[in-house]
């Protein structure tokens, strides 16, 4: 590291004359209250990104300034972690944050559907804070929003750096070592603003493994700052970061850190050893979970305070229509070393603040592993059933240090989601009925599933229906691993994707009654429609040649209904095998035969009915 001589001690200086304020925000997707999402989830993508740079920072303030912190003189005020009474307490919501003030959640502006609320709340919360860093996490449909949040910033603080990073990055901005040159798809910031689409109002931009990048810039930033004003221009960021480079400071992971100074762009490509994403700070270290999801309902029916939590970083499969997938996001990474101990113990640090419900955000649950379920699931249900805390293992207990904490463990419930395939032909019946009841024993109470489509002429062309067998069509394969689930006594919630290949009214109608039938027949408690939406780096977006046409910047395109009742989809970016009266059938057709179904897993009246016929029958 780069260090300045005669750093005063944490006793000379208050911490607050060597801290700089700074803002995060989750850039939203939505842009009125009728495409809000109804049960938030946290924003695990920027939680994630920033779970490095937090986790430096509070060390820091820790431990004072000097070459021993992380940041060794200046350093970035992202607060203190809540104290467990505010984690108990914690609500979604935006008046929240000025409630959690001091606090690391009071950093971090989630405004979920961005309008004009949402636009002079973020102008506030700018003049509040005054920050020296904004950064954003974004993925492509939010991407206009972020870019209208860093006018904002810029507006009233002109000198404040704006660093944006998330999914929309990694699809649009990487580095070719064969080339030596930075690759920009037509839809990603750098070459919207080079192209003067939009305003040049981002200062660095980070894609690919980007946690210690973005690390290693805040430090940079730190360092190139006056210590007067507490301010960076990004020539001095960019000097800081030549001089570490120099020094010989690497940083794990395959990343890319570009600097925008004026018309010429500095490219830093990170392409540092490879790391065990279970070594990665906790998410919620510095943040309180707020998440509430109604698929865990508690004793007095509400809903259960759910953490998220992944123990996976992409998708094993290669669906074309997917940015989850590893061919996208560039590469597996998962819990190694003892996975499920590691897993086991992270549980139980969310369980300790607050969480009473767990759903993994994995594609698919430990990427498909059967061994590693098995032993997941195994510890979990050890853990819930031992007589006492003081019998759990060692990394448990010391998360598990109160009764509040203990009986949130005993009562935990999770959720997970899983594939047809992987409960029907990757493994012999009686495997998945087994592994099915050890999900449910260790307290898995809700799956989830990518029903995508009930048509065979569309599955076809989807790489999700990875064993094709003629006599087991995907249709069948669905509903025999529901039914699977069903017996296991598990809820299970499904999404249903319309707009891909080969897809046509006819396909739509069919889709529509085969999902209705799954529902009629109490197969599913949650069925949520979704339109194609093109992301950036997917095969179907190069298919179907949107890739150079997709318009993820410009501010005055309005969203409107139909696009409105489906997220991520406004006009221009859905599939170009779906007119806009195929998105008014969609949403007029699922809301007529789903019913309450459709984006609800509250319980309806037909679904009561349902139940009340199968117990009169004997059947549960």
């Amino acid at each position: 590291m780069v260090a300045r001589t005669g750093c005063a001690t944490p006793d000379d200086v208050p911490w607050h004359a060597r801290s700089f304020p700074l803002l995060a925000a989750l850039a939203p997707v939505m842009t009125s209250p009728e495409g809000e999402i109804t049960y938030p989830g946290d924003p695990m993508c920027l939680y994630a990104a920033l779970s490095v740079p937090v986790d430096s920072a509070l060390r820091s303030a820790r431990r004072g300034p000097g070459t021993e912190a992380p940041f060794s003189d200046l350093c970035p005020d992202w607060g203190t972690p809540p104290q467990k009474s505010h984690r108990l307490s914690a609500e979604h919501g935006l008046p929240s944050q000025r409630v959690s003030a001091g606090t690391s959640d009071s950093t971090v502006f989630d405004p979920r559907v961005w309008d004009a609320e949402a636009r002079a709340e973020l102008r506030a919360e700018v003049r509040r804070r005054r920050p020296r860093v904004f950064l954003v996490s974004t993925v492509s449909p939010g991407h206009r929003y972020a870019l209208e949040m860093a006018r904002i910033v810029k507006d009233e603080m002109p000198d404040c750096l704006v660093v944006f990073g998330g999914r929309h990055m990694d699809e649009t901005m990487t580095y070719s070592a064969a080339r030596r040159a930075v690759v920009l798809e037509y839809s990603s910031t750098l070459r919207a603003v080079a192209d003067r689409r939009t305003d040049a109002v981002v200062d660095f931009c980070v894609s690919g493994e980007g946690h210690f990048a973005l690390d290693l810039l805040m430090k940079a930033i730190a360092l190139a700052m006056d210590l007067d004003r507490t301010r960076a221009t990004v020539p001095e960021v960019v000097r800081v970061l030549r001089l570490l480079g120099a020094a010989g400071v690497r940083v794990p992971g395959n990343s890319l850190l570009c600097a925008v100074d004026g018309s010429t762009v500095h490219a830093f490509p990170v392409a540092g050893e490879k790391f065990d994403l279970a070594e990665l700070p906790s998410s919620y270290q510095g943040f309180a979970i707020r998440s509430r999801f109604p698929v865990f309902p508690l004793p007095d029916g509400t809903p259960a305070r759910t953490a998220h939590m992944t123990v996976s970083n992409a998708c094993p499969y290669h669906c074309d229509f997917c940015s989850e997938s590893a061919l996208v996001v560039g590469g597996l990474k998962r819990f190694r070393g003892s996975p499920a101990e590691t897993a086991l113990e992270r549980l139980c640090e969310y369980v300790s603040y607050g969480a009473q419900a767990v759903f993994f955000d994995d594609s698919i649950f430990w990427t498909g592993s059967f061994p590693l379920m098995r032993e997941f699931c195994a510890l979990l249900h050890a853990a819930r059933t031992v007589e006492g805390p003081e019998k759990l293992p060692e990394g448990c207990r010391r998360w598990i240090t109160d009764e509040g904490d203990w009986e949130r463990l005993r009562n935990l419930q999770f959720g997970c989601q899983v594939t047809a395939d992987l409960l029907t032909t990757l493994h012999k019946e009686q495997e998945v009925r087994d592994m099915l009841a050890a999900l449910r024993d260790a307290g898995c109470s809700y799956l989830y599933m990518g029903i995508e489509s009930m048509s065979t002429e569309v599955m076809q062309h989807v790489h999700k229906n990875i064993r094709r067998l003629t006599d087991f069509p995907w249709k069948a394969k669905v509903r025999t691993a529901l039914e699977r689930v069903r017996d296991a006594g598990i809820p299970v919630g499904s999404s249903v994707l319309f707009g891909l290949e080969g897809e046509t009214r006819a396909t739509i109608e069919e889709t529509v009654h085969e999902v209705g039938a799954l529902v009629d027949d109490g197969l599913i408690v949650l069925a949520s429609p979704n339109i194609l939406t093109y992301h950036p780096a997917t095969k179907i977006t190069r298919a179907h040649g949107m890739h150079d046409k997709l318009d993820y910047h410009s501010p005055d395109i309005a969203n409107r209904a139909p696009y409105i009742f489906f997220e991520e989809a406004f006009p221009g970016v859905v599939s170009r095998r779906l007119s806009e009266d195929d998105i008014w059938f969609i949403h007029e057709e699922t809301a007529r035969r789903w019913g309450a179904i459709r984006n609800s897993a509250e319980p309806d009246a037909r679904r009561s009915e349902q139940l009340d016929r199968r117990e009169r029958a004997g059947t549960v």
